[in-house]
């Protein structure tokens, strides 16, 4: 089993409800060859086991200033930082529809901690019928079918679909 740690990302992201994570513990090489066409990488490149992990795809390695940063001022995410919340993170925010709520994640790990977090990022985005995990996009559970696949969804579906729908 992975250390949990590995899924609090620097930037306030839950990795466990990643895409990517996901279908790398899931073993699911389609989905993962997917992603890897997408972000322009092998398949090799695109494995994950979250942000602290030592495999991490090569699109969050190679592209994240968070990680980097917080490991140089020895922090481990960008709430605890004097500067929270910078341009770069605010920025990095407003490109996706996944990170809409990545302050009031920062906010609230550094209130909570990473454990009690943790618990409430796998409520956050856990299927509420199966408690399957699913992602920002999974508009419907991947294991049962209900809609919507998960708390997260629920709150954004628009922002969600207005992004889709310009891919």
């Amino acid at each position: 089993m992975l250390h949990s740690k590995n899924l609090v990302s620097a930037c306030g992201l839950y990795c466990g409800a990643c895409g990517i994570y996901l279908a790398t513990q899931e073993n699911d090489t389609e989905k993962l060859l997917q992603y890897a066409i997408v972000l322009n990488q092998s398949l090799n490149e695109t494995f994950c086991d979250g942000c602290r992990a030592d495999r991490k795809s090569a699109h969050c390695s190679k592209m994240c200033l968070f990680i980097k940063c917080t490991f140089e001022k020895g922090i481990l995410f960008c709430g605890v930082c004097q500067k929270f919340p910078c341009k770069e993170l605010t920025d990095f925010q407003s490109k996706m529809p996944h990170r809409v709520e990545i302050l009031q994640s920062q906010n609230r790990l550094k209130e909570i901690g990473t454990e009690q977090w943790l618990i409430e990022m796998k409520e956050n985005y856990s299927c509420p019928q199966c408690n399957t995990v699913n992602s920002a996009y999974d508009m419907a559970c991947r294991k049962c079918g209900y809609s919507p696949g998960n708390k997260f969804v629920n709150r954004h579906t628009n922002l969600i679909y207005n992004h889709l729908s310009k891919e």
